[in-house]
């Protein structure tokens, strides 16, 4: 028994912050360490990134996508068996994301919800989650969310390398952070055989490098990261993952695969893993110039963005593929 896409949907923030706003406002700490203008969009190809209004929680946000998801999915949400949260935002330490959001829809006292946190794979972990459950016989539907919010790190940093004393090194390590962006989303799965759609899980693969879990570290208020490390031992286990797929996955090649729905960072990193993998890049629906690195929740809005403009089409094999810290890597297949 296969699992399949019943719904998906996604809630993008409603302010837009250019990489030239950014550099307006840390115009004097460039000039001072004598970097060019235009550096965040000349080095990673992202000229804006969305911001939620101040004070929204991330719980909030993913309500609003799980809603549209129930909607488009034409079920009661007292189908629904689990509930997965995959924000790397949190609007609290205690309690889930996932039991806020649970509230919030209403969902049955009998319906199981929980955090699974992966950096930016928890999506798709989620996705292998509710997939076992589904393919168990334990729940016939379940829902993975996420909700991710930019604001608080991105001005927290940019505070940050205002300081006079800030030095080069110090700006490279937090640069990363000037590119995440924000949004939310919703996914339903459910047994094929209960599906409205075509669009099945395949099955997916994952593989791990922890040797380099230090070089990109996370806070709630800043990020630092080696890039150029976590880009070179990334696209190295992105190459040994890429392999396994192909030993245990059907129909595994560039040549097969329609469509490529990756976690995006920049646009340096795109192509580098397009050059090493032997991936055609014109196959990959790209959406990093507008919304930057948005996490985990950049591979479920990627998809629904690409299935919108016709990117996706019905009997296309889809691949799914991420790189997040840790390190790890994941890649899923999906017959849309």
């Amino acid at each position: 028994m296969k699992t399949a896409i019943q719904a998906l949907a996604y809630e993008l923030p409603p302010i837009r912050l250019s990489s030239r706003a950014i550099e307006d406002q840390l115009h004097s700490t460039m000039e001072r360490l004598n970097m060019p203008r235009k550096i965040i969009e000349g080095l990673t190809g992202i000229r804006e990134r969305r911001l939620w209004e101040p004070q929204t929680l991330v719980s909030d946000a993913a309500a609003r996508a799980a809603q549209k998801a129930l909607d488009n999915a034409g079920i009661s949400p007292r189908d629904i068996g689990c509930l997965i949260s995959t924000s790397v935002c949190k609007d609290y330490v205690e309690p889930s994301v996932a039991s806020m959001v649970h509230g919030a829809l209403g969902l049955p006292p009998e319906c199981l919800n929980f955090d699974v946190c992966n950096a930016c794979l928890g999506f798709i972990n989620g996705m292998e989650t509710v997939s076992l459950m589904i393919r168990s016989g334990a729940i016939d539907y379940g829902m993975i969310i996420n909700g991710e919010s930019s604001r608080e790190p991105i001005e927290a940093t940019i505070e940050r390398l205002k300081n006079p004393e800030t030095g080069a090194e110090a700006f490279r390590e937090n640069f990363a952070t000037l590119t995440l962006g924000s949004g939310a989303a919703a996914m339903i799965l459910c047994r094929e055989d209960l599906a409205t759609t075509s669009h099945v899980i395949n099955g997916g693969v994952s593989m791990a490098a922890t040797q380099h879990c230090r070089l990109c570290l996370g806070q709630k208020d800043s990020m630092v990261a080696d890039a150029p490390s976590v880009m070179k031992y990334g696209v190295e286990l992105a190459g040994r993952t890429w392999e396994k797929a192909a030993q245990s996955l059907e129909n595994w090649t560039d040549e097969t695969i329609d469509a490529y729905i990756p976690h995006q960072v920049s646009a340096r990193n795109t192509r580098v893993l397009c050059r090493s993998l032997g991936l055609n890049q014109d196959k990959m629906y790209l959406n990093y110039p507008l919304l930057g690195n948005i996490g985990p929740a950049a591979i479920p809005i990627t998809l629904a963005m690409a299935e919108e403009v016709g990117r996706v089409k019905t009997g296309d094999h889809v691949a799914l593929l991420g790189i997040g810290s840790g390190l790890n890597c994941s890649m899923m297949s999906l017959t849309w």
